[in-house]
């Protein structure tokens, strides 16, 4: 077995403009992966097009086709990463392929080409990090903005797993904000997570955008709500929001954000039926970002 082996998984839809790019980024990569699923989640537009010509091309490329449905920013966008998990395990037993590494792209990624090689070396240097990704910036008319880095928050939109974190942590979980859950998972049974500033991949549209700015980061507060975050935590995500020094950011989006939350919360609606993920949020969360935020500064002078 190949010691950077890795399979990858993309859920897609209506992905015509992005797609192309990312996958250029993805047979360039230094290391590809042994197999890469792409799931499209029902599009109308001609992404099984570039899909079936990609497939056609590659045959370590699979494509997944579901039944047309709305697009879902909640639970369901995990039963489409799911589904590709599934599949691209299944096949690796099946034909008795062996990998180290499970990684996740989203459709509208463009990747360094050496993105997931960088990744696999920094887990070769640490055996217990679990989790990793690199620094994703936004194209935001025609710039890139980087979001605030956070060396121990992988982001979900380009990430690595070691195989054995991911299936010590139940594998990819269908619940609201997967990622984050995940994230939570590892670190409660004593994985490292980490985000790798120098190694880079770039979103081509704007962080929770894919159906509008707003309507994103209100589900993004609901989602928040349900995997356990607290008002206080919340409260200072969205005014760290609307003070921001980035102008993307100064146009509602923490009062959505907070508006998000708070329409769950005054609901009392339910959360994650996980009391160590909701104790973490809980009691843990908010130390780990601000000693997270004194080490980076402390880094950087």
């Amino acid at each position: 077995m190949e010691i950077n082996s890795y399979i990858l998984v993309t859920p897609c839809k209506n992905e015509e403009k992005s797609l192309p790019k990312l996958a250029e980024s993805v047979l360039t990569q230094t290391v590809k992966p042994i197999i890469w699923v792409i799931v499209d989640d029902g599009s109308t537009d001609k992404t099984p097009d570039i899909l079936q010509d990609l497939t056609s091309k590659h045959k370590w490329v699979k494509n997944i086709r579901l039944n047309e449905k709305p697009r879902d920013l909640g639970i369901h966008v995990s039963h489409v990463y799911r589904t590709g998990f599934d599949y691209a395990i299944n096949y690796c037993k099946e034909n008795l392929l062996e990998y180290n590494y499970i990684g996740s792209i989203d459709a509208d990624i463009i990747l360094e080409n050496n993105y997931f090689d960088s990744l696999i070396i920094e887990m070769g240097k640490n055996q217990n990090l679990g989790i990793c990704s690199g620094h994703i910036g936004n194209i935001v008319n025609d710039k890139i903005i980087w979001s605030d880095f956070r060396d121990d928050l992988p982001s979900g939109g380009a990430r690595l797993w070691r195989k054995k974190c991911f299936e010590n942590t139940g594998g990819y979980l269908l619940t609201c904000s997967p990622d984050s859950v995940s994230n939570v998972k590892a670190k409660i049974q004593g994985w490292d997570t980490r985000q790798f500033e120098h190694i880079k991949a770039i979103s081509t549209r704007a962080y929770a955008s894919a159906e509008g700015q707003w309507k994103g980061y209100t589900k993004l507060g609901a989602n928040n709500y349900f995997i356990g975050y607290t008002p206080i935590h919340v409260i200072l995500k969205g005014i760290k929001l609307l003070h921001s020094r980035n102008k993307y950011f100064r146009n509602g989006v923490g009062l959505a954000y907070i508006s998000g939350y708070f329409s769950e919360y005054i609901k009392n609606a339910p959360r994650i039926d996980d009391p160590e993920v909701i104790g973490y949020y809980k009691n843990n969360r908010l130390r780990e970002i601000l000693c997270s935020k004194m080490r980076f500064h402390s880094v950087r002078k």
